[in-house]
């Protein structure tokens, strides 16, 4: 029992100890206390000696060991104490100096002295608030003068909102702050005046602008958003974008806008003002075009660059008056060309007009449709011109065959024009076409004709359908208008003969001949095959019919005409008693003129011959009973009216001779039955017979008309009464007489009762 508690009395000793040496000396006393409660506190200090002998060992180890570093603070220490010494030597020096020096001082000088400073720092705090106020509005004054305006106006709401409320309180600051309104309207009027400058520059350069956007889309080298960028590098846009900058800050961006706008409308209307003399040449046209490029391109750089500065609404309102004006001038001036090529250049600048305006965006329809206007003029304009070559073609011909000496002349006349004649090809060389060179000089115009329509119709987004009905109508108009009235006057023309009359016959039955190859020709450049559905046909073969027709009627004409001339020659003796032994000289000339004349009909179609022929003896029939019957010959003997039987039977004679093929037996005899019959009656005085058998189908006088017969008898019965023509029937005279009177009242007879 004991010892346990002394086992418990040595344990509470130990954590008296470690607590004695963990606790702060401050708290200790409650420790020690519970060391005097207990009975073995003798015990507790033999412990707490034993404890302190072994911390002085280890105290001992520890200054054994760092004994040497302790030795040397010790010197530095003694060091130390010898500076410091000297130090407290120097300042005390100074003091006693500093005191003796201050008895100068009054105590008046050293408030001053401490006024002073307090004034110096609180100007320096002052200016260094200042200073940067002033150096911002300096900064904003160099903004100004280097024409940085956005930037200076930025500076000046800094200056106004941050800086200046800081030393409010300073009169500099009043200025500063009443000269801000100023400085605004400065900025704003050297912004509007930078606006103005850029607008008079633009109005300069819409021309080159409009020139390079058109060129970039011309080359196809670039598409579309290549030329506005190639276009917009020429202008600098920055003047516009700084003062709508400085408007919208200053809050007067609607003002800007209006004025922006309204300014650009006018100058829009000046450039959409055509010069007077833009029609005389292509550039006139193209600086036109290049202006309204030039306007329009910068126009849509501002729409897509700036918000709200120009709007859609505003472009398509000025494109619509451009449009309209654009299209106006057009009208008036293209209809002043009457150069084809001109027209052909005009074409496809307005094509590259519109193509580049379509690029940005801009419809362009109506320039389109303008351009078939001008493609109706452009086809009047060809009209007029192939009216003058088709003329000085005709004019220039010389109406005869054309003579070929060798095969390569023979193959260069066949490669211009459709021809093929077997016949032809197996004679020897030299040998001639049927036709002359108008034929294929005509042929080719139409087809080069057709190829300058064809030029105007690219790039007009036309069908093939649009662009062949087109190409028809224009070529029938050619070939019915001009060529027609060229083909006409050539044949009305006085000084052209018959032979150039019956080459222009042949020349039209080969070129009616060769529309079947000017339609595969149009079909096959437009791809359009002649049985499609509202494709027009071509009216040559009717153009060439009616010329031939034309030709064949004038044929007919003047040879009517040359046989009049002849007869003019005639100089007939009325009153001969006796006939000559032959045909009248002038008669036998005007035969030998039908007979070489219908010799050169052998290429023309047989029925135009045989009509020809027909027509002249009919003519040749009727002259003659008209020169027996007119009124000048007041009376005629028998003896003439036998002279003029010869001449008839000559004209029978080259009837029956088959001056032209074809005619069936005596067709062409019968165009002299009516004269035959009234001279037969009057040689014969067959007049018993004629009265008996009149107006029956079986009469050998059927084509005697009784008026004819008495006009001719009243002529020989005033020869008989004064000339005596029955002379050898002297004492028949009376009787005779009295049978031509007899006759008379009979052909009166049948003439009343036949108008009855």
């Amino acid at each position: 029992m004991a010892e346990l508690e002394s086992l418990e009395t040595a344990a509470e000793h130990e954590r008296i100890l470690r607590e004695i040496e963990s606790t702060d000396t401050a708290c200790i006393g409650p420790t020690l206390r519970s060391v005097y409660d207990g009975e073995e506190h003798g015990r507790f200090m033999e412990k707490l000696e034993a404890r302190i002998r072994n911390h002085d060992r280890e105290i001992e180890k520890m200054c054994n060991f760092h004994y040497q570093g302790f030795v040397d603070s010790i010197t530095e220490l003694l060091k130390v104490r010898g500076e410091a010494q000297k130090l407290k030597n120097q300042v005390t020096d100074t003091n006693r100096k500093l005191q003796s020096e201050g008895k100068e001082v009054t105590m008046e000088e050293l408030k001053q002295c401490r006024l002073q400073q307090r004034n110096i720092s609180a100007t320096v705090d002052n200016l260094t608030l200042c200073l940067p106020v002033l150096e911002m509005y300096s900064k904003l004054r160099e903004q100004m003068k280097s024409k940085r305006h956005y930037p200076a106006l930025k500076t000046l709401e800094h200056l106004e909102h941050v800086y200046l409320p800081r030393v409010s309180h300073y009169r500099f600051c009043k200025i500063m702050v009443d000269n801000i309104p100023k400085l605004r309207e400065e900025i704003k009027d050297v912004s509007m005046s930078d606006l103005k400058d850029f607008l008079e520059s633009i109005r300069k350069h819409s021309d080159k602008i409009g020139e390079t956007a058109m060129k970039q889309v011309g080359s196809c080298s670039h598409d579309t958003d290549d030329s506005m960028t190639g276009a917009q590098d020429l202008v600098d846009f920055s003047p516009v974008y700084r003062c709508l900058h400085i408007y919208s800050v200053l809050g007067a961006r609607e003002t800007f806008e209006n004025y922006y706008r309204k300014q650009r409308r006018k100058q829009a209307r000046l450039v959409l003002q055509p010069p007077s003399n833009m029609h005389e040449t292509l550039d006139g046209y193209r600086k036109y075009f290049n202006q309204i490029v030039g306007f329009f391109v910068v126009e849509d750089h501002i729409l897509h660059t700036t918000q709200g500065l120009v709007n859609r609404a505003y472009i398509d309102e000025l494109w619509e008056m451009a449009l309209s004006k654009t299209i106006a001038a057009l009208r008036t001036h293209s209809s002043y060309c009457s150069d084809p090529n001109l027209a052909l250049d005009l074409k496809n600048l307005i094509v590259l007009f519109a193509d580049t305006l379509q690029g940005y965006g801009f419809p362009v329809n109506q320039l389109f449709d303008m351009l078939l206007e001008i493609r109706d003029q452009y086809s009047e304009i060809l009209l007029k011109k192939w009216s003058g070559v088709f003329r000085n073609i005709l004019d220039s011909d010389n109406y005869s065959p054309i003579p070929v000496a060798n095969e390569e002349l023979y193959m260069k006349i066949v490669g211009q024009f459709p021809f093929q004649d077997t016949e032809l090809e197996k004679q020897p060389f030299p040998k001639k076409f049927p036709f002359s060179e108008f034929v294929p000089k005509v042929y080719n115009q139409i087809k080069e004709f057709i190829y300058a329509c064809l030029k105007f119709s690219e790039d007009l987004h036309l069908s093939s359908t649009e662009i062949d009905d087109m190409i028809r109508k224009s070529t029938n108009l050619l070939l019915t208008r001009m060529l027609s009235n060229c083909l006409q006057n050539v044949i009305k023309r006085r000084n052209t003969g018959l032979t150039e009359l019956v080459q222009i016959i042949i020349n039209t039955t080969h070129l009616e001949k060769s529309c079947k190859f000017l339609e595969e020709f149009i079909t096959n450049i437009t791809n359009v095959h002649p049985d499609t559905v509202h494709t027009s046909k071509l009216y040559g073969t009717t153009t060439f019919k009616d010329a031939r027709h034309a030709a064949e009627e004038e044929i007919y004409t003047n040879l009517n005409q040359k046989i009049d001339q002849f007869l003019q020659l005639a100089d007939y003796d009325w009153m001969a008693v006796e006939p000559g032994s032959k045909a009248s000289d002038y008669l036998v000339d005007l035969i030998a003129f039908l007979r070489s004349t219908f010799a050169v009909f052998t290429h023309l179609p047989g029925k135009v011959a045989q009509t020809a022929c027909m027509s002249a003896c009919k003519h040749l029939s009727t002259s003659l009973t008209q020169l027996l019957l007119e009124a000048e010959v007041r009376q005629l003997t028998l003896g003439a009216l036998q002279q003029f039987n010869l001449d008839v039977e000559e004209c029978e004679q080259f009837a029956r001779s088959g001056p032209v093929p074809g005619f069936q037996g005596d067709t062409l005899q019968l165009a002299f039955i009516d004269l035959r019959q009234l001279l037969d009656l009057f040689i014969q005085w067959d007049w018993s017979t004629y009265l008996a058998d009149y107006g029956q189908p079986t009469c050998k006088y059927l084509r005697v008309n009784p008026t004819t017969a008495l006009t001719l008898l009243e002529k020989m019965k005033d020869t008989s009464r004064k000339n005596n023509v029955f002379a050898q029937f002297r004492k028949n005279e009376r009787d005779k007489q009295k049978l031509i009177d007899a006759v008379a009242k009979q052909l009166r007879s049948l003439i009343n009762s036949h108008h009855l």
